[in-house]
C-alpha cells in the first residue's frame, strides 16, 4: 500500500485548564492543566488529537512522495491510526474519501495558513445572541464592565504642536448619502420589496458590467467593485423572503445573464434557515433579501497559487461588495447590512458548496427599513432616524 502525508497539516500544542478540588484542598491553586497535541488539517472536518509517535511520523513523511507502507513496518499501529483519521493518505478504494478530499485541496492551490484559518473558523450551530447574553456583553455598558475600556477611537501619533489641520469641504449630496449609510437592524418584514428595485440593486452590485476575452477560454470581467487580479470570484446566493413576483426561496444570481437560478429549498422553514445562517442575529433575519457571499477560491488561486495574500484579497472583495450594496441600498431608500458572524456549515450544505473550493464567507442583505427602532442602530449623526421621526 502506497501512502503519503496529507497536503496541509499544522500541529498545535494545546493547554486546557480546569478546576481541581483536590489541588485546592491540598494547598494548591485549584487548577488542573492538561496538555495535548492536535493536528489541524483543512481537508478534515475537525482537529485531531495525536500522540507523540503520530506527531513524529507525520514529520518524517512527505506530502508529495508516495512510500510503501511496508517500509514503516515498525510503525504499523501508528500508520493505521493516521490512515483512519485521514492525516495519512493512501491509494486504493478503502481510503478514497480522505484521498479525494485531500486532492481537491491540492488542486485548489490554497496557501497553508489561509486554508487552515478558513477551515477552522467556520461555525455550525453558534447562537451569537445567546452567547452575548451568557457572557453579559449585550450592551456597551456591559462590555465596558467585562472588558475594561476599549482602545481609543482615534489615536494620535507625534506631538500635537506638529499637527497640520486640513480644510473641511462643504457637504454635497454624496456626503449626505454617506451620512445615511447606516447598518440596518430594523426591517419592515411585512412590506414587499418591488421586483424592479430588487433587480436594480442586484444589477448595480453583483452583475457583470463588461467582459475582457484575453484568450478563447480565459475571460476577465468588470463589476462595480474592485477585485484582486480582476478575477471577481465572489458569487451571490440569495435567500429571498419578501420580493414582489419572486417566490420565497434560495437562488443563485447569474452575474453575466442578470438572472436568478432557483435552488432547492433548505430543510428548515425559510425564516428559521435565515436565523441559522446569521447565527441567530434576529435583527438581520427579517431582511427582505439575504445574500450569501461565497467565493470560488479556485478562481483566485488559479492565478495566485499558494499565495500568502490571495485569501486576503478575497476577503477585501467581500467588503467592497458590501460597501457598494450599502450605498446602492441607501440611495434607493433601503437599509442594508453585512455580517461575518454566520454559521457557514449549514449554509454550505443547503447551497451544495464545498468549502475547499467555494465556501461561504459573509452574509449581507437589504430591504425596507422599519418605522421604529426596536433594535439599537449606530446612527450618530441622526441622518436616518431623525428623518423618520419627522415623517
Amino acid at each position: 500500500m502506497q501512502i503519503r502525508r496529507c497536503s496541509i497539516v499544522l500541529l498545535e500544542p494545546r493547554e486546557e485548564v480546569g478546576f481541581d478540588l483536590a489541588s485546592l484542598l491540598s494547598g494548591g491553586n485549584g487548577l488542573n492543566r492538561t496538555r495535548r497535541w492536535v493536528a489541524l488539517a483543512p481537508h478534515l472536518d475537525a482537529a485531531m488529537d495525536i500522540d507523540a509517535d503520530e506527531r513524529e511520523l507525520l514529520g518524517r513523511l512527505s506530502p508529495t512522495a508516495w512510500v510503501d507502507a511496508k517500509a514503516l513496518a515498525g510503525d504499523g499501529s501508528t500508520v493505521r491510526q493516521l490512515l483512519k483519521t485521514g492525516l495519512l493518505i493512501a491509494r486504493g478504494k478503502r481510503h478514497a474519501a480522505h484521498r479525494e478530499r485531500d486532492e481537491r485541496l491540492r488542486e485548489t492551490h490554497w496557501h497553508p495558513l489561509a486554508a487552515t484559518f478558513h477551515a477552522f473558523t467556520r461555525w455550525s450551530t453558534l447562537d451569537t445572541v445567546q452567547g452575548m447574553r451568557d457572557s453579559g456583553t449585550e450592551t456597551p455598558e456591559q462590555m465596558r464592565a467585562a472588558f475594561g475600556p476599549p482602545p481609543v477611537a482615534a489615536p494620535s501619533r507625534g506631538e500635537a504642536s506638529s499637527s497640520l489641520p486640513l480644510p473641511r469641504a462643504e457637504p454635497t449630496a454624496f456626503d449626505e448619502l454617506l451620512g445615511r449609510r447606516v447598518t440596518c437592524r430594523n426591517f419592515d418584514a411585512a412590506r414587499p420589496l418591488p421586483r424592479a428595485l430588487f433587480a436594480q440593486l442586484l444589477q448595480r452590485v453583483f452583475s457583470v458590467q463588461a467582459e475582457v476575452h484575453a484568450c478563447e477560454d480565459t475571460v476577465f470581467v468588470k463589476k462595480t467593485s474592485p477585485s484582486g487580479g480582476g478575477l471577481h470570484p465572489v458569487e451571490a446566493y440569495l435567500l429571498v423572503q419578501n420580493v414582489e413576483d419572486v417566490a420565497p426561496g434560495l437562488y443563485h444570481y447569474h452575474a453575466l445573464d442578470h438572472a436568478l437560478e432557483p435552488m432547492s429549498m433548505p430543510t428548515l422553514p425559510l425564516r428559521e434557515f435565515a436565523m441559522q445562517a446569521v447565527a441567530h442575529q434576529h435583527w438581520f433575519a427579517d431582511a427582505h433579501v439575504l445574500v450569501v457571499l461565497a467565493p470560488r477560491f479556485d478562481r483566485t488561486f488559479w492565478k495566485y497559487r499558494q499565495h500568502a495574500k490571495a485569501y486576503r484579497v478575497i476577503a477585501l472583495e467581500a467588503g467592497h461588495l458590501s460597501q457598494t450594496l450599502y450605498l446602492s441600498a441607501t440611495e434607493a431608500g433601503l437599509g442594508a447590512f453585512i455580517t461575518g458572524a454566520i454559521n457557514e456549515v449549514p449554509i454550505e450544505q443547503a447551497l451544495g458548496l464545498d468549502p475547499v473550493r467555494d465556501g461561504a464567507l459573509a452574509v449581507c442583505g437589504f430591504g425596507w427599513r422599519g418605522e421604529a427602532m426596536e433594535t439599537a442602530e449606530l446612527d450618530p449623526v441622526g441622518a436616518v432616524w431623525e428623518t423618520a421621526a419627522e415623517r
